[in-house]
């Protein structure tokens, strides 16, 4: 009973789908955002640093090269199946044909055995989601959506671009072609409250995803929630709180949903505050104890 799962992580889920340990391969795929050059603002999300969470990326090197070094450096040795995981910025953000350039750069390897992508709800349409679709015929093919909050007044504060029924039309078009959607939500956003978690999560359940990956809010250098922080601004959370709200997340949602990550990983020279974000093992432990001293499960609060 010790080992017993609380709720569906994600190695679990790939092992079983794939028979045996699969790791990604993180990409920069060269992209910006809307909210970075000006069609929908300037500057990105308030949290977001200068490489668009994609602090520790090789910048400097083309798609193919990435993979390329991958596979010659001590990180393949760990596996033999991979993901190709397009991370920072909005990795659907250009015309058909060049995301399909991108993609096909990434997918050179017979170890690789899946695509990532992760954006941003307005930059999905249906020619981008066939695009994607028509990888799936060889590939396991996910989406990830940045959805952070529910609420659209904290959108605006986000410098987010795009609201909540963007999202819901991206998952639909998903949807639609059979492509699973992986959710990004945040904890700790500046100006919310518990209650607009409890309706984060509702809203969430209203949609067909088949992942989800929860963050903290966390400062780091040369961003507006820095400058909001230090103005006294934006207070950050506590690592209990943190805890509880992740457990609140995990037990009232659908037990069916993979859990791709319950904690958000800052750069270790970029972080502000809290300090408590580089002690990776306090969230999962914590989270581990208390859905256990509790008894609780995914989705055991439906």
């Amino acid at each position: 009973m010790e080992n017993l799962k609380r709720y569906n992580r994600l190695t679990e889920y790939l092992k079983e789908k794939f028979g045996e340990r699969v790791l990604k391969i993180c990409i920069d795929g060269g992209f910006t955002c809307p909210n970075r050059d000006g069609t929908k603002g300037h500057g990105g999300c308030i949290f977001c640093s200068e490489a668009g969470s994609g602090d520790h990326l090789s910048h400097a090197k083309n798609i193919s090269e990435q993979v390329q070094d991958y596979f010659t450096s001590y990180r393949s040795l760990r596996a033999n199946k991979f993901i190709a995981y397009f991370q920072n910025y909005t990795n659907t953000y250009a015309p058909v044909n060049i995301l399909k350039e991108k993609y096909d750069s990434a997918l050179i390897d017979d170890r690789i055995v899946a695509l990532a992508v992760s954006t941003r709800p307005d930059c999905i349409n249906e020619e981008i989601v066939q695009l994607l679709k028509s990888y799936t015929d060889k590939y396991y093919v996910w989406v990830e959506l940045g959805l952070q909050t529910s609420n659209d007044e904290t959108g605006k504060i986000l410098n987010r671009g795009y609201t909540s029924a963007d999202f819901t039309k991206a998952v639909e078009l998903l949807n639609k072609y059979n492509i699973d959607v992986v959710t990004h939500i945040m904890i700790g956003l500046p100006n919310e409250t518990f209650e607009d978690l409890k309706n984060t999560v509702d809203f969430i359940n209203k949609h067909n995803i088949q992942g989800l990956k929860i963050h903290s809010t966390y400062v780091v250098k040369n961003t507006v929630l820095e400058k909001m922080y230090l103005e006294g601004n934006y207070t950050p959370i506590t690592l209990d709180y943190y805890i509880d709200s992740v457990v609140y997340v995990l037990t009232h949602i659908s037990y069916y949903i993979i859990i791709h990550r319950i904690s958000g990983d800052a750069p270790k020279d970029l972080l502000v505050c809290p300090e408590w974000n580089l002690h990776k093992k306090w969230v999962l432990n914590g989270v581990d104890k208390k859905m256990k001293i509790e008894n609780l499960w995914q989705g055991s609060a439906n």
